[in-house]
């Protein structure tokens, strides 16, 4: 049966035999931080030419709670940096969350700037299990030189980095995946998701699947109704997931999506059904098996 709402959502992940979801790709922030970028969203006619509703405009420990509700058991909050100096106490702040917040594990953010080195190992060192890259909103160039050694020690210590390269909703100054196949190059072995699955440029985005070892994509925003309207993945993408199962992971962008998360939920479980060479097995290794190891909880 189709999943239809979010009540249903931890009975069908039990029903996969799995013990909850693990969502790599949500947003915590602080307070005033987070209302600045709801404030954007509420002006998304104009910035995206759609309108953009918040879902889960809620206070933090109501967010936190519906996570839990929906038996996501374990989530990444994804912070970042616009200007230099803000990386490293978003990055302190992310770790402040995930100490008071058992379900969150401790984030990073990284920005090109000379202390960026410094702030990372340290935030690695006190076990951030995850660092968020947002090329878009922070208007860099991900191949700038005062980013190699942040880069170098992403690769060498295997901390995935979630990164918004792709050109979706709207193209930046320095968007596209094959900007940031730059910081690849490079760096061969880092262990980068991509996030939005590359949005628009899905064909593009597991071409760098099969190049890189360490690439991997998350779900997040694809293949909803929402999305469907400005970047419609390919007709064939389960047959193309099929190759590359166990490198597609949950990202959801919760609480900031226009709609339940029980539709990306539904339309992760569509690509399942929709390849025999998928099935329940993609569901699990989606949903619960490859975050979780990414993240490094273990089994």
């Amino acid at each position: 049966m189709p999943l239809r709402n979010d009540a249903e959502v931890p009975a069908w992940t039990a029903g996969l035999g799995l013990p909850g979801l693990v969502d790599i790709h949500t947003h915590f922030l602080p307070e005033r931080v987070l209302h600045k970028v709801w404030a954007y969203f509420d002006e998304g006619a104009t910035h995206y030419g759609f309108e953009w509703p918040i879902h889960y405009r809620h206070s933090e420990e109501v967010r936190i709670q519906t996570l839990r509700d929906l038996g996501v058991t374990t989530f990444a909050p994804l912070v970042y940096a616009h200007r230099p100096g803000m990386a490293a106490w978003l990055t302190d702040w992310a770790r402040d969350f995930a100490d008071r917040t058992p379900d969150a594990v401790p984030t990073a953010t990284i920005f090109p700037e000379p202390s960026v080195a410094d702030y990372l190992a340290k935030a690695i060192d006190a076990g951030a299990r995850c660092v968020k890259v947002h090329v878009q909103v922070g208007a860099f160039d991900p191949r700038d030189a005062l980013l190699e050694p942040a880069w170098g020690l992403l690769a060498e210590t295997g901390v995935p980095v979630v990164v918004h390269c792709g050109d979706g909703p709207r193209k930046g100054e320095h968007t596209g995946l094959d900007v940031f196949e730059g910081v690849l190059r490079r760096h061969p072995r880092l262990v980068a998701v991509l996030a939005h699955a590359g949005m628009p440029d899905y064909a593009a985005a597991l071409d760098l699947v099969d190049r890189y070892s360490g690439v991997h994509l998350d779900t997040t925003m694809v293949g909803v109704a929402f999305t469907e309207r400005i970047a419609p993945l390919p007709a064939d993408w389960p047959a193309r997931l099929a190759a590359h199962a166990d490198r597609i992971v949950l990202g959801t962008d919760f609480p900031n999506i226009p709609y339940p998360y029980a539709e990306q939920l539904a339309a992760i479980a569509s690509w399942a059904e929709a390849d025999d060479r998928l099935g329940a097995d993609f569901l699990r290794a989606v949903l619960h098996g490859t975050p979780s190891w990414l993240l490094g909880l273990g089994t």
